[in-house]
């Protein structure tokens, strides 16, 4: 683990199991409980006459990317240019039905799957795990349960927030014993969040949504720790977006209770992006409502995740961090090192 001190940008290399020792009593510890689900499926066509006369048939492989309603989502599907808007697939021995709705870029097709008792089941059933696209071997059982954080409870992402990867049990009752608080947020995570960016200019970065839930413990915690002047730390950038984006909806943009417009806890969707850089490309500083300090894994270059965490610590002092990250052999990726920032 690489510290970073984001008002100073000196930074010194550690282990994670030193973290506990970097919080402070009275913190407060949000992480993202959100549960990887088994999203990669293989699907049969049941045919589709073409214009041209032919009958679409064989297998596909659909990956399911951003729930849309309860019954519809947005897929990434292989062959993508071959499957086709209207046709009907089946998953397994008749245990899924879809059709496909509407069409996207980069091979991204909606999908609107039959009613089921108990969608979710079916998923445990027929479904693989999603696993990165740099490890090249197909899932295996075990990976249900390493591709997941040791807290993971509620269902609904299709990639892992990787900065709780680093966490065990005892080292989350390490961390209590400190007199730090742990709560939870939830926030779904799609691939839109590690696509890589297309574009040229800020003001045409658009994120895909991603579905979240701020719990009551959770809001009133924050509240009450931003009124007292103690710290909130998020793990992981999904936690930031989900805290900050619940700051800029509130009606006094802060999570307060004292300015008499304390936040509702709630569920909702955000694309919210954060950037170093204004619309016109030049250095901003993105107000930070809520998070003080910020445990993170180490991001690629042109992501949004590494914008996030430039516009939480300076671009200059990231990047110096990360030069030193590189030339000593930290690892990147899902299953690399983490950086704390505070």
């Amino acid at each position: 683990m690489l510290t970073l001190n984001r008002k100073t940008g000196a930074y010194a290399d550690h282990h994670f199991r030193e973290f506990p020792e970097m919080l402070r009593a009275g913190d407060v510890l949000v992480l993202n409980n959100s549960r990887v689900i088994p999203a990669r499926l293989y699907a049969h066509r049941a045919g589709l006459h073409t214009q041209e006369g032919h009958r679409t048939t064989g297998r596909i492989q659909v990956l399911l990317t951003e729930q849309i309603s309860e019954w519809e989502w947005k897929v990434l599907a292989r062959p993508g240019r071959k499957v086709l808007t209207g046709e009907k697939l089946t998953f397994g021995d008749d245990l899924l039905h879809a059709e496909i709705t509407a069409h996207g870029e980069f091979g991204e097709r909606t999908l609107r799957f039959d009613p089921v008792a108990d969608f979710y089941g079916a998923l445990e059933q027929l479904g693989h795990m999603p696993l990165p696209p740099y490890i090249h071997r197909q899932d295996e059982p075990t990976d249900r349960d390493r591709y997941q954080t040791v807290y993971a409870d509620e269902r609904g992402s299709v990639a892992a927030p990787t900065a709780g990867l680093h966490f065990t049990s005892q080292i989350l009752e390490k961390i209590r014993e400190k007199g730090v608080q742990i709560e939870y947020v939830t926030l779904h995570v799609g691939l839109g969040t590690f696509q890589p960016v297309r574009v040229d200019k800020i003001e045409d970065i658009h994120l895909h949504t991603e579905r979240y839930t701020l719990p009551a413990a959770t809001a009133e915690a924050v509240n009450a720790a931003k009124h007292e002047g103690r710290r909130v730390i998020a793990a992981g950038t999904t936690t930031v977006r989900t805290l900050e984006h619940c700051a800029s909806i509130a009606p006094d943009g802060k999570l307060e209770p004292h300015s008499g417009a304390k936040l509702e806890p709630h569920s909702g969707a955000t694309n919210i992006f954060i950037s170093p850089r204004d619309e016109s490309g030049y250095e901003s500083t993105y107000e930070f409502r809520v998070v003080d300090a910020l445990l993170t894994n180490f991001h690629l270059p042109q992501s949004t995740l590494l914008m996030l965490v430039s516009a939480f610590a300076g671009r200059e002092r990231v990047l110096a961090a990360y030069k030193h990250a590189v030339a000593s052999g930290y690892r990147f990726f899902s299953y690399g090192d983490c950086m704390f920032l505070s």
